[in-house]
């Protein structure tokens, strides 16, 4: 029976992710009686004490130095293993971000464990856990289990659902971490960012293709977005040709989404693109082309031109929402 689990928050732009949510809503999966530790990076890491309590975090570990409040590889990981050895913790769940890409695997391999990536499900079954993970470009799915060491793993934003317990009891622990010999300072971060709302969290993302035909093409994808509350995204043809930056991406070798609603505009559906968005929960197809490879994932399709069909749903959803 796994007793005490550490997971690893995460903040981006001076709010809370929700994968951090999302990894004690796991976390809980796993525990029966036992301790939800969190930590949280940074100087201002103690204003989240509350919502992670909220949310399921018996303990909240706040790591104070200021040279994690940009992260570097080498700052994170020796304030980390510091934290993992304090908290002497059976399993760790981490978010499937770029930061938790990057550290991970360099935890993993300090503490000799095995690492399963990239978990869209977590249980427990006769006392063991159990991690669902895609695989071959989300065509299929495998499920893997620790056979030896503690339960590592990072979790894909947008899988699990939260659970708001209405109210925190979680503990404040003040942690110093002692960081030293670092090759790396950051002395200014300048954002190019990818639009509102976070891409990787996004529950509704509007995409465009080379059937947008110009940089000005996203402007009514970006209309609906608005409408939606959701996130702008582009295949790698759009970016490729120039009319959006590479930050809105979505592939392969991109951003891997899975938002409630995905709405293909003007994507033709190449194997890159689907291995990005395949897992979306809704996925609906605009595309002049009947014929188009996006058509045989979508859940919904309609053949015609973006630029006639956005306007008149975006119009449409407007009219809707006002009558909420």
């Amino acid at each position: 029976m796994v007793r005490n689990i550490l997971t690893v928050a995460e903040t981006r732009d001076g709010s809370l992710r929700n994968v951090s949510l999302e990894i004690l809503a796991a976390a809980e999966r796993l525990t029966d009686g036992g301790e939800i530790t969190a930590v949280l990076f940074g100087s201002e890491s103690a204003k989240y004490v509350e919502v992670l309590g909220q949310y399921g975090a018996h303990r909240v570990v706040t790591v104070n130095n200021r040279e994690l409040d940009n992260y570097t590889t080498e700052a994170y990981s020796q304030a980390l293993l510091q934290v993992i050895d304090s908290v002497k913790a059976d399993a760790i769940l981490m978010p499937h971000t770029a930061l938790g890409k990057d550290l991970a695997p360099r935890i993993a391999a300090r503490l000799g464990l095995g690492l399963v990536s990239d978990v869209t499900d977590i249980k427990l079954v006769d006392g063991e856990v159990l991690f669902t993970r895609p695989i071959y470009s989300g065509k299929a799915f495998e499920q893997k289990r620790m056979v030896e060491g503690i339960p590592f793993a990072t979790i894909r934003p947008n899988n699990i659902p939260i659970r708001d317990t209405g109210v925190s009891t979680a503990v404040k622990i003040e942690f110093s971490a002692d960081i030293k010999e670092l090759r790396t300072i950051i002395r200014e971060v300048v954002r190019k960012t990818s639009g509102k709302v976070d891409l990787t969290e996004a529950k509704v993302i509007i995409s465009g293709g080379r059937g947008v035909k110009t940089a000005e093409g996203f402007a009514p994808l970006q209309e609906l977005a608005d409408v939606l509350g959701g996130a702008v995204g582009a295949s790698r043809g759009a970016c490729d040709a120039g009319y959006c930056d590479y930050s809105l991406q979505i592939g392969q070798t991109g951003k891997v989404v899975t938002p409630d609603l995905y709405i293909a505009a003007g994507i033709s559906g190449a194997i890159q693109h689907l291995a990005g968005m395949s897992n979306s929960k809704v996925i609906v197809a605009i595309n002049k082309d009947p014929e188009a490879p996006i058509f045989q994932v979508a859940d919904y399709g309609i053949v015609g031109d973006l630029f006639e069909v956005l306007p008149m749903l975006t119009e449409e959803l407007k009219q809707m929402l006002c009558k909420v």
